[in-house]
């Protein structure tokens, strides 16, 4: 049997630990971390626009339901549809939303008039009780299919809002609230909507779009021993291996050179990385230019190190682990250049950082070699310094719904900055990839001897996530999907999940497509 799920509602906030503003990835990870709470999760999102359509999250063993946007996957909305699933309380001192059902051999009594209700809160409780008097509602008429011919009145407070059934034949403009919700039909609510905004008919106009305030600000944070770190909310694709964090809800900046930033800098800037992960991955190397040297050796054996907290929950485990499988190297001088070669892992923040001995970075876009001062490309490495560890190779998660790796990181958004398609269209993780090629190869036509060149220089790779070894998946990033790394319930590949992809490259540039046309991954170098 479940444990009932308690809250604390905080109108316009938080509905206990669900805080407006949170990200699905840091919901999913804190209701997986507690499966005997939440048993069941299921996700709607549309197959054919998953990252500009929203994503709702049901808990329906918890009568919940969570509602995201698709482009930031942000908490926008809070619904309880079932009271009689969850206890819900409010105020100072806290008091039942509703009345709790009464235990076995205490006897069940018919509620009296205008009193509270097991199956949902009364609106005399409500409206004299707990929240107190407040303005006219909106009147929902019933659409024309239904036959019971009765619509919803929507009671609405700051950040918070409660439906009632009320007959149409019912409804008068001329009514006041009271008069229009004293009906035995319409004492009790069938719903509760938790929001941003000061009441329901202003926000549901901006709920997707809307800014909201800073998730460190919430109430529920304020007395809490809970780090809440800061979140990038854009990273912008400059090139030649440059790249601009923006934290979310302030105005500062990061920037992030490939072949010179080093890890110090990104723990400083960042934070310790969620995990670090070493693993030797050769399924790329045949494509390589191949050297004088066919020996072969033995790799060091990859390891795996998981941090010790990744979820906020006392019900979590940490585990250490380590993968025992050796991977042969190729080269000689290939496996002399990676043993000290690993992956920050940032789940929380949505990207993998390469840390390896330097490279030189991808050349400059030539719309940029203009505006840019100093090309990074150009400086030559030098020779006293190729044993030292630097950021060569950033990889950018989208968490796509439905794809093989969803919620292994949180959604990254990102921009490509170079692209001068002549109008206001912006080049971003929210465009399909055709769109992006399109432009892209209009950046780099000079680079190509001719159009049919550009054709074979650019073809797809194809890719399945579900043989568990594509190579520079997340699977090689942050080990195989047997591992619970991520404070997340690892997900074996079922049929359900896209689990082929394509890649295609451009100079400094890799983006991993989906079959629905959107970018699942770009990776930087």
């Amino acid at each position: 049997m479940s444990a009932m799920f308690t809250a604390t509602l905080h109108p316009g906030v938080a509905l206990g630990f669900l805080v407006l503003g949170a990200s699905l990835h840091d919901v999913l990870t804190r209701l997986k971390a507690e499966p005997q709470r939440f048993p069941k999760l299921d996700l709607v999102y549309s197959p054919n626009q998953p990252v500009t359509e929203p994503v709702i999250l049901s808990l329906p063993a918890n009568g919940l339901r969570l509602r995201f946007d698709g482009a930031e996957q942000r908490l926008r909305l809070i619904e309880v549809i079932d009271f009689t699933l969850s206890r819900i309380t409010y105020g100072h001192p806290e008091k039942d939303i509703v009345k709790p059902a009464s235990l076995p051999g205490q006897g069940i009594t018919s509620p009296k008039l205008g009193a509270e209700s097991s199956s949902g809160p009364s609106f005399r409780n409500i409206y004299h009780r707990l929240m107190g008097p407040t303005y006219a509602g909106e009147y929902i008429p019933p659409s024309d299919d239904d036959k019971s011919n009765t619509g919803t009145y929507i009671l609405s407070y700051p950040g918070v809002a409660f439906s009632f059934p009320l007959p149409e034949s019912a409804y008068s403009p001329d009514k006041d609230v009271v008069s229009l919700l004293s009906a035995p039909a319409s004492q009790t609510a069938i719903s509760m909507a938790v929001f941003s905004g000061k009441s329901w008919a202003e926000a549901r106009e901006i709920l997707w779009t809307d800014i909201l305030p800073s998730v460190k600000s919430a109430y529920v944070f304020s007395k809490s021993k809970d780090i809440v770190p800061d979140e990038i909310s854009l990273v912008k694709i400059h090139g030649g291996g440059r790249l601009q964090l923006f934290k979310k809800w302030t105005s500062a900046s990061l920037w992030i050179i490939l072949g010179e930033t080093t890890p110090q800098e990104l723990v400083a800037e960042l934070g310790p990385p969620d995990a670090i992960y070493r693993k030797n991955d050769q399924k790329m190397y045949i494509h390589k230019t191949r050297t004088a040297s066919h020996s072969r050796s033995r790799s060091n054996n990859g390891d795996y190190k998981r941090p010790d907290d990744l979820t906020d929950t006392d019900q979590s485990s940490a585990n250490t682990g380590s993968d025992d499988t050796d991977e042969e190297a190729v080269e000689d001088e290939f496996v002399g250049n990676v043993s000290g070669e690993c992956f920050y892992n940032y789940f929380y923040l949505g990207f993998d950082i390469l840390v390896s001995p330097p490279v030189l970075a991808s050349r400059l876009p030539p719309s940029q070699i203009s505006t840019t001062n100093r090309n990074p490309s150009e400086k030559p490495i030098k020779v006293d310094s190729t044993n030292r560890l630097v950021a060569t190779k950033l990889v950018l998660h989208g968490n796509v719904p439905g794809s093989y790796p969803f919620n292994r990181h949180r959604r990254c958004r990102w921009e490509i900055s170079y692209p001068s398609s002549g109008s206001d269209a912006v080049d971003n993780s929210e465009t399909q990839f055709n769109e992006l090629e399109e432009r892209l190869r209009e950046e780099w036509k000079n680079i190509y001897m001719s159009e049919d060149d550009a054709n074979k220089r650019q073809r797809g790779m194809v890719l399945n996530r579900g043989w568990g070894d594509s190579p520079g998946s997340s699977y090689e990033f942050t080990g195989g999907w047997e591992d619970s790394s991520g404070g997340v319930a690892a997900k074996k590949f079922d049929g359900n999940e896209e689990s082929t992809t394509t890649l295609y490259g451009f100079p400094g540039l890799v983006f991993e497509v989906l079959k629905n046309g959107y970018v699942s991954a770009v990776t930087v170098f």
